[in-house]
């Protein structure tokens, strides 16, 4: 189930004067001689389904285990709603921990299970039972209530494990890698049920995970992370579209990236117009850039695969090269044409398969044209 369209467009990070639920103020974090995390300052706001994503050993455990008190800062300090807590206990934070494992207690049910906490916090004893009926209505688990989680699916074990962190009401949720556990097509399901849940509950989720297409989905923001700093912070469309370097660009989906250096503008050229020359025998790429970018300087040029057109016939385009198809990655719903334009450039194209295969005039070794406009690539420094 997508989520409903909002009323309006939650983004109380472009908000001056929004508050922040949990502040980073340069926190360092060292174990021996290794820096896991390295002077990071970040702000994430009540409400947000906030991602963590990076390759393994990038920090975004770390970062989730300070958060959850199971780490403490070498420096810099954490705020969560204003309050340092630095010094104070996990157990003593308004902060719960979903694991990858769900670690459920094997002997008890689904009921007790997501009782087991509610029963030793200083809930009233007559309102445990509202309440765990209330997660089980949340999560639709309420006919396995009675169950034990071996009689239960993965994708359900992982609801029990998420009403059992939800019951206690956090004011903040931190999820590891918690659809790892699950086949594709259940988490991509699972993906949206979490969606849906946060939405409702109103709860602020933190999740750390590897996979770009999960971090994409669910996330109302991405901090890309490497070697235990901050690449980019930002909506998954504006990670996607407008990545700041070309690790964020070569990390996140597919990308092209071209290497090549600004040449002079022509005279009448528009103010946000450049050139890239990328070799020395074919014509320029033609792109836009707000960067103020001088004569010579060396950039590199990414444009997706999607943006990319592919033709037999020479097209009327911004940019058009030609090339010779050597490799095709047929993925059903699209495919993928690996083109070489250039000795040892190769540059991938994506096509819409509406045709069924045999009415489909592609195909290896074929002499074909790419295009794209001034407008589809993003002009990047680092």
């Amino acid at each position: 189930m997508a989520q409903p369209k909002p009323d309006t467009i939650f983004a109380p990070w472009d908000d001056p004067t929004a508050k922040p639920l949990i502040q980073f103020k340069n926190v360092t974090k060292r174990f021996g001689d290794f820096t896991a995390i390295d002077n990071l300052t970040l702000d994430i706001y009540a409400q947000e389904f906030f991602a963590l994503l990076g390759p393994s050993g990038c920090g975004k455990t770390t970062l989730m285990r300070m958060l959850g008190g199971f780490e403490t800062p070498t420096e810099g300090h954490i705020f969560l709603d204003g309050v340092d807590i630095g010094p104070v206990p996990p157990n003593e934070r308004p902060v719960n921990m979903m694991f990858q494992s769900y670690a459920l207690f094997p002997h008890l049910t689904v009921w007790d299970n997501i009782a087991f906490g509610l029963k030793r916090s200083d809930m009233p004893k007559d309102e445990i039972g509202d309440r765990v009926e209330k997660m089980l209505k949340l999560t639709q688990l309420g006919k396995f209530a009675k169950r034990k989680p071996h009689q239960i699916s993965g994708g359900q074990r992982q609801r029990v494990a998420l009403a059992r962190s939800l019951a206690k009401a956090p004011k903040l949720l931190l999820l590891d890698e918690p659809l790892g556990a699950l086949d594709k097509k259940l988490r991509h399901e699972t993906q949206f049920e979490l969606m849906d849940i946060q939405e409702t509950t109103g709860t602020t989720f933190v999740i750390v995970t590897h996979d770009q297409e999960e971090a994409m989905t669910v996330a109302s923001r991405v901090a890309v992370m490497v070697d235990g700093t901050l690449s980019q912070v930002a909506t998954p469309d504006q990670i996607y579209e407008a990545p700041n370097s070309t690790y964020v660009a070569d990390f996140i989906g597919d990308v092209n990236l071209i290497e090549g250096v600004i040449e002079v503008p022509e005279k009448g050229a528009a103010k946000d117009a450049v050139s890239i020359r990328w070799s020395s025998t074919e014509t320029p790429i033609n792109a836009t850039s707000d960067l103020g970018l001088a004569a010579a300087a060396t950039v590199h040029f990414a444009i997706r695969p999607e943006k990319v057109s592919i033709s037999t016939e020479k097209p009327e385009a911004d940019n058009v090269m030609s090339g010779k198809i050597l490799d095709i990655a047929y993925l059903g719903n699209i495919s993928t044409y690996h083109v070489e334009v250039a000795p040892g450039l190769i540059i991938k194209a994506q096509a819409t398969n509406v045709r069924r295969m045999s009415r489909r005039n592609l195909t290896w070794e074929d002499h074909v044209y790419l295009s794209w406009t001034d407008t589809a690539g993003v002009v990047l420094t680092s």
